[in-house]
C-alpha cells in the first residue's frame, strides 16, 4: 500500500483529497466530501461570521403535539456542546413507522437521501450536507422513507445537551 501524500498548499490539499476519496468506501467518501464542502464554504466566508452557516431542517412539536418542520441553518465552525455521539447504518423496526424523536438530537446524514413526512402531510428531503434537528419528542412524530437508490442510510446522532440548539429559521 502506498502512502498518502503530505500536503502544504491548497493545490496539494486538492490532490490529497482526491487521492483519499478514491481510496475510501462510499460512506467515507460522502463524509470526506461533506468535510471538504464545509471547509471550502468556511474559507469563502472567512471574516463573515454571520454567513458561516450550514443548511438545516428542524422537526418540532406544535402546541397540540403535532410534528412540523422549518428550514433554516446551524452555525459552521462553532463548537456545539455534546457529551456523546454515535454512528448508525442500520434501521430498527420502530424507526420504520411514524414515531417521535427519542430525544432532542442532531442527525447528520453521511449517505442516503430520505423523504420525511410530518403530521399535516407535508414533506421534505434530507441528504448529506443538511443537518436535521429532531426535536419532535411528543405526540405521533414523523415518518420517513428512503428515496436514494443505494438504500443505505449512514448517519451521525448527536444528542443535544443545551436548550439552545443554535438553529436559525429561514427568513
Amino acid at each position: 500500500m502506498s502512502s498518502l501524500p503530505i500536503f502544504k498548499t491548497n493545490k496539494d490539499e486538492t490532490g490529497f483529497m482526491k487521492t483519499l476519496m478514491n481510496r475510501c468506501a462510499p460512506a467515507a467518501r460522502t463524509a470526506l466530501a461533506l468535510a471538504a464542502m464545509v471547509s471550502a464554504t468556511a474559507g469563502a466566508w472567512a471574516g463573515d461570521e454571520a454567513a458561516a452557516r450550514i443548511p438545516a431542517i428542524k422537526l418540532y412539536n406544535t402546541p397540540d403535539h403535532r410534528a412540523a418542520f422549518v428550514r433554516g441553518t446551524v452555525p459552521a465552525l462553532h463548537k456545539i456542546q455534546s457529551q456523546q455521539f454515535w454512528l448508525s447504518n442500520s434501521v430498527e423496526a420502530w424507526e420504520q413507522n411514524t414515531h417521535p424523536a427519542p430525544r432532542r438530537q442532531y442527525v447528520i446524514p453521511l449517505q442516503g437521501e430520505l423523504e420525511f413526512r410530518v403530521s399535516d402531510g407535508s414533506t421534505f428531503r434530507l441528504a448529506p450536507g443538511v443537518v436535521l434537528l429532531a426535536e419532535d419528542t411528543e405526540g405521533e412524530g414523523h415518518s420517513w422513507k428512503m428515496i436514494s437508490n443505494d438504500k443505505t442510510w449512514v448517519r451521525v446522532y448527536v444528542p443535544m445537551v443545551s436548550e439552545n440548539d443554535e438553529f436559525e429559521p429561514q427568513k
